[in-house]
């Protein structure tokens, strides 16, 4: 169980807490309602608790984690992060931040070397991993990968936003790198599809003020909650950044945050999540990583079988960063072949995943 009104649910209808794992749940006034209440084989996972609340759960055979004082992080975390969480207080300054703070611990204790600190990275993307997988359950997900340095006001980055928009209304669940560039625009395009056309280009508008993270990410996050302001309550998509490049700042638009300390865990979970195909737009050496970190498990169909791969952007991917080339030669012969493309514009995109996840495709 994750939240309060979970806990104070389960304990109603059951009576008991047996066998139960509690996650995160600050606990301190539930002190009279643990006495007596059964705990064995019970997990208590960072809940703030009473000594008295906690030597009872013990003593009826609980195990008891307490949480770890002064990390700007919970490790035990049950659900997801969002926007808010991770950039409160703005206002006073990004550096003061949870997100900007977790960070500074990750860059202190990132080789340190103490393996007290390197549990609590493991504990915290662990959790994470599992509060993604309760969000995806039943979810058709489509990944859009491309580069952090696409700037707010470009032709690029409107396209990018029309994808994900796009996405978004055809019933798929939009999941991304979670960071600026490529990722904010997909993420910022199934925010705005619940609503009208023309709300996406009064947001783009609005956005193209603050154009970069660099050189204020005060500013370029406060534009993203102007948007928010704006237009509260928008589509539901996935960031899933991570602070091994945490001078990249997570986008304000994915409502729900899987902000990992681990790059490869969080590298690998959210392509193998991509269940409906991956989409790569034009980027640098982080979006060709994620384009052979895709084709791997593809090749050896080591996931049930090759998803949906499509590249965006002929010129970039055939000459620029010649990806392609290689992509072809690696699926030549194996059932890969037929889920792999190659296409020039954004439009294409929804067509080409719908094709190639119905097994069509001639790998161009």
């Amino acid at each position: 169980m994750e939240t309060l009104e979970e806990f104070d649910r389960v304990l109603a209808s059951a009576g008991s807490l047996a066998g139960w794992r509690v996650q995160s749940i600050d606990l301190r006034e539930r002190t009279a309602a643990l006495r007596g209440v059964a705990t064995d084989g019970a997990v208590f996972l960072g809940c703030p608790m009473e000594p008295e609340a906690a030597a009872a759960a013990r003593a009826g055979g609980a195990l008891v984690f307490p949480p770890v004082p002064d990390l700007p992080f919970d490790p035990y975390r049950g659900l997801l992060y969002d926007a808010h969480e991770l950039f409160e207080n703005l206002s006073a300054g990004y550096e003061g931040t949870p997100d900007a703070r977790a960070y500074a611990w990750f860059r202190e204790t990132g080789g340190d070397g103490d393996i007290f600190s390197s549990m609590l990275r493991a504990i915290h993307d662990d959790s994470v991993n599992d509060a993604l997988d309760e969000l995806l359950v039943g979810a058709r997900v489509v990944g859009v990968m491309g580069g952090h340095a696409l700037k707010r006001g470009s032709d690029a980055f409107a396209d990018a936003a029309r994808l994900g928009r796009t996405l978004a209304r055809s019933g798929l669940t939009v999941a991304t790198g979670g960071g600026p560039g490529a990722m904010e625009a997909a993420n910022l395009g199934a925010y705005t599809a619940p609503f009208e056309d023309g709300v996406l280009g009064k947001a783009l508008e609005i956005l193209a003020g603050s154009p970069s993270f660099t050189p204020s990410v005060g500013a370029w996050a406060e534009a993203g909650f102007a948007v928010r302001d704006g237009w509260p309550d928008g589509g539901r998509s996935v960031g899933i950044p991570t602070w091994f490049y945490g001078h990249e700042p997570p986008n304000v638009f994915a409502s729900h945050i899987a902000k990992y300390f681990v790059n490869a865990v969080r590298e690998d979970g959210l392509l193998a999540r991509s269940n409906a195909g991956v989409v790569f737009l034009p980027g640098a050496a982080g979006t060709l990583q994620e384009i052979f970190d895709n084709a791997t498990p593809n090749y050896y169909q080591s996931r049930g079988g090759p998803t949906p791969m499509v590249l965006v952007g002929e010129e970039h991917w055939t000459r620029t960063l010649p990806a392609w080339p290689l992509l072809c030669a690696l699926a030549e012969g194996r059932p890969m072949a037929g889920r792999i493309a190659l296409v020039d514009s954004v439009d294409e995109v929804p067509d080409t995943l719908e094709r190639l996840g119905h097994g069509g495709g001639d790998g161009a």
